[in-house]
């Protein structure tokens, strides 16, 4: 097996800032989605999520690190989605994102200095102004770009929220581990 060199690197001030997240909230439209609203003739809402940010998300959970995800709407496909990746801190339909967020902190004994947030727009601002650690795609809104310790060079729906669970995976030591693993279970699976 070659030597594994992570691919990534981030400045030591943001990993700093990043080292104690243990849970990750994530908006939906904007973050996990390019943010278009889809409808079908019949009306039903249709999403593409990206594979690299379901990877990214199942990561952090192996990690130890919950994402959560607080959105203003709510359609069968992210349920859909949500379900097949295992996220279980979940609040639908929640325009006013922080009392949801504190009281997902609070059930699991957690406080801000613990939590980092990825949002693209006005309702994501009060998470992320009180998230150890704020994180934005490429083509958020300026406001969140501008408040955000860090801004992806992807956007929403094409490997922002991967990137964003990159970067809590190195500040956490666990992005090597986790990625020897994936090359041992696939050489054990072809030996």
């Amino acid at each position: 097996m070659q030597d594994l060199a992570p691919a990534i690197h981030f400045s030591p001030a943001l990993l700093l800032r990043a080292q104690d997240v243990r849970m990750a909230f994530f908006d939906v439209d904007g973050v996990l989605t390019d943010g278009g609203l889809y409808f079908s003739e019949a009306g039903e809402s249709l999403k593409r999520f990206s594979v690299l940010d379901g990877q990214g998300l199942k990561l952090l959970q192996r990690a130890g690190i919950t994402p959560a995800v607080i959105t203003g709407r709510d359609s069968a496909p992210l349920r859909l989605r949500l379900q097949a990746l295992g996220i279980t801190q979940v609040r639908f339909g929640t325009e006013d994102k922080l009392p949801a967020a504190q009281a997902m902190l609070a059930d699991l004994g957690l406080d801000w200095s613990q939590a980092a947030a990825m949002g693209d727009d006005w309702p994501d601002l009060p998470l992320m102004r009180r998230a150890a650690l704020a994180c934005a795609p490429a083509n958020a809104h300026a406001q969140n770009r501008a408040i955000a310790h860090h801004v992806t060079s992807e956007r929403g729906g094409e490997g922002a929220a991967r990137a964003f669970c990159d970067l809590l995976l190195v500040a956490g030591n666990h992005y090597m581990r986790l990625l020897q693993e994936q090359e041992q279970r696939q050489h054990g699976a072809s030996a």
